[in-house]
């Protein structure tokens, strides 16, 4: 069991909640600091686990936090819309007291991380938060990078329940890693600590758009008709039905089309085959099974 004692950042998220669940689970004493201590948390329903209000852009609310939980142990996820790649919440942080930091990142930084280019969207986002934390904390910084999450399918719920999914390429490889998954191994680490600076991490099986469409329309009982569009045409769909910017949306219907249309090729790909279950002790849940437990959140269009 578990002596630490931590502090989970965004404990409301699918990620951050089950990475709370795990550490408490291991015996770590853990802290949620939150935006709204009073939001309600399904998977920790019932578990008295203390909050503390805490905001990573405003530093003095972390660091009240950090004083008042007194954790040597942080998860934290990179704030959308960040100014300095989260610099000033991590020095703020150790200042504070944390002794080591397990940042939730992203498997799509496929280079050395002072490499990745600006046009290079998302990546580019993510590597310099892990600059930001390699800078501040050193070897004391860990960085969990998953790839392609099954609840981005919900993107697709609009199209499946209208009867047809537009798509710049339905063949795209992905391979649907499961949010609690992430947590999982999230929360072993931070209860347990890792010798590995970096932790990249793929789902349970690889699964092209089309199939993941096929097994949505099975479970909601409709049939679905999926049509290829070109690029401006997709960029305008993924703007209009997730809320991107156009960089954002580019970057993505761009990587749909090209070099990261099968992650199975990715550098990190194979090394991450298996993480899941050295970390956790499970064997990752598959796309089919995620899909079962959440089907009612693919049965109600979104406006």
């Amino acid at each position: 069991m578990s002596s630490r004692n931590v502090i989970v950042f965004g404990p409301t998220g699918a990620v951050g909640s089950i990475t709370a669940l795990t550490a408490h689970q291991a015996g770590a004493r853990v802290t949620l600091a939150m935006r709204n201590p009073s939001k309600p948390i399904p998977a920790l329903q019932n578990l008295h686990i203390p909050r503390v209000h805490a905001d990573l852009t405003k530093p003095q609310t972390i660091q009240h936090a950090i004083h008042q939980s007194n954790a040597k142990h942080a998860f934290i996820y990179i704030v959308p819309g960040s100014t300095d790649a989260m610099k000033s919440a991590l020095i703020t942080l150790k200042s504070s007291g944390i002794q080591s930091i397990v940042l939730l990142s992203s498997f799509s930084i496929e280079n050395d991380i002072h490499a990745v280019s600006r046009t290079d969207f998302v990546p580019y986002r993510h590597a310099q938060a892990e600059i930001s934390l390699m800078n501040v904390f050193g070897h004391n910084g860990i960085v969990v990078r998953p790839a392609y999450f099954a609840s981005n399918a919900l993107q697709m719920r609009n199209g499946v329940l209208g009867g047809e999914v537009r798509l710049p390429n339905p063949d795209a490889v992905l391979d649907w890693i499961v949010p609690g998954d992430v947590g999982r191994v999230c929360g072993c680490i931070l209860a347990r600590g890792s010798r590995e600076r970096v932790v990249s991490l793929v789902g349970a099986q690889l699964l092209s758009l089309r199939q993941v469409i096929d097994a949505i329309s099975f479970v909601v009982g409709r049939d679905v008709k999926v049509r290829r569009i070109g690029v401006e045409e997709a960029v305008d769909d993924v703007r209009a039905k997730a809320g991107l910017t156009e960089g954002f949306a580019r970057w993505y219907v761009n990587n749909m089309m090209g070099v990261r249309s099968d992650i199975s090729l990715a550098p990190a790909y194979n090394g991450a085959v298996g993480n899941i279950y050295r970390y956790t002790g499970r064997r990752p849940v598959t796309f089919q099974e995620w899909l079962e437990e959440n089907r009612r959140l693919f049965e109600i269009q979104v406006l």
